[in-house]
């Protein structure tokens, strides 16, 4: 049986399900979903030859680059930048029209940027894509700041609200097990309610990589709160930028301050957490603290969830012991973790979709024996059929 993984936006699924099931009017559904009729028919054109990974994001990086720089006048401004190595690209650019040469300012940064001769601490460009959550609890960043000059494992656990940079939690676990994070997390959920997703990496102990769904105990628990769980796209740390800046924040902070000793690192943690919260001005709140701009949340921790609830209807089967899932007659494998859990099938002619509570899991393709995890990468929701449970 072949299998792979792939990472999809959860509203094309929905999208392309509800088209094939013909109950509805193609142009409402269009317009629900806030995309144009022709990229409606694209998406349903696409599963219906591929699946769901003919509806992953396409590179729209072009075949061939006809106006990419000559290799010549890249070559000039590569030997001005050694002979100027303090020069920046906006002086560079200067020498170069004195020499006859006319190169946008961003042209001659891209080259040095191809060549390796912009240091890190040179680099000041934008995040390429800047988003964030339209209100508090829709969205809160986990990650463990790097162990560096913490004498520790791994550093501090943060995790961070994404539309306020609101600090839910700031501790020192001194490890990366599951235990561990889920005591810290049950009290933020008691303190703060429960959000709606959870941004993270795929780091332990809340992804297995040897795993093809990469589901673990810890993220099984978070779904089970009704807890959508997203993670980053490989090699893209800006999907977590607001965690990242703020673990800058931190280390900048600890090589200023320093840190006290072990038994009073935490106290440490809980006032500069303090701080941050209450008492320093963000730029991207208008000078506003986090505090002024988060509010807890209204979704409860509950430590004992019910079942989670499927639509009125929907085909629900129990996975066998191993995580199986049986379908004409045979056993496929969806998830250890998920083992005895109750998964709903959605079926699309020759193919079958399989849900964990609200999360799409694996598609398997009936007709060409495959299955293949889907991965929640972290992506702006901005369409208006997103919301809700599974299909």
């Amino acid at each position: 049986m072949a299998w792979g993984t792939m990472a999809v936006r959860d509203q094309r699924v929905r999208f392309v399900v509800r088209a094939s099931q013909g109950k509805e009017s193609f142009s409402a559904l269009c317009e629900e979903f806030d995309i144009s009729r022709p990229t409606g028919y694209l998406w349903a054109g696409r599963y219906e030859q591929q699946g769901v990974a003919g509806i992953e994001e396409q590179s729209r990086r072009p075949h061939h680059s006809p106006e990419r720089t000559p290799q010549e006048i890249e070559q000039q401004v590569v030997e001005l930048r050694r002979q100027r190595p303090d020069w920046g690209a906006r002086k560079l650019q200067v020498l170069l029209e004195r020499q006859g040469t006319r190169l946008a300012t961003r042209t001659v940064h891209r080259i040095l940027v191809h060549h390796g001769l912009v240091r890190e601490e040179d680099s000041h460009a934008p995040a390429p894509q800047r988003f964030e959550r339209e209100a508090p609890n829709q969205l809160w960043q986990m990650d463990f700041k790097s162990p560096k000059g913490w004498d520790a494992p791994v550093g501090p656990l943060s995790v961070l609200d994404d539309h306020s940079r609101y600090l839910i939690a700031l501790e020192q676990t001194g490890c990366t097990q599951s235990e561990a994070v889920r005591e810290r997390l049950e009290e933020a959920f008691g303190e703060c309610g429960v959000p709606e997703e959870m941004l993270m990496d795929h780091g332990t102990p809340w992804w297995n990589a040897q795993a093809p769904s990469g589901w673990t105990g810890l993220t099984v628990w978070l779904m089970k709160q009704g807890i959508g769980c997203r993670f980053g796209r490989y090699r893209h740390p800006q999907t977590q930028g607001k965690v990242e800046r703020f673990h800058g924040a931190l280390e900048m902070a600890r090589r200023r301050r320093g840190l006290p000793p072990g038994p009073e690192r935490q106290r440490w943690l809980d006032e500069f957490r303090q701080e941050y919260n209450h008492l320093r001005p963000h730029e991207a709140l208008g000078g506003q603290t986090p505090a002024r701009v988060w509010h807890p949340s209204a979704r409860r921790y509950d430590p004992h969830p019910p079942q989670w609830q499927y639509p009125n209807g929907a085909e629900v089967q129990r996975l066998g012991a191993n995580g199986q899932l049986k379908l004409q007659g045979r056993w496929w494998q969806v998830s250890g973790a998920l083992a005895g859990e109750a998964v709903q099938v959605v079926r699309v002619e020759d193919r079958a979709l399989v849900y964990y509570c609200q999360s799409l899991i694996r598609e398997i393709d009936l007709a060409e024996q495959r299955s293949t995890a889907v991965e929640h990468w972290s992506q702006p929701s901005n369409c208006k059929g997103c919301g809700g449970n599974a299909v």
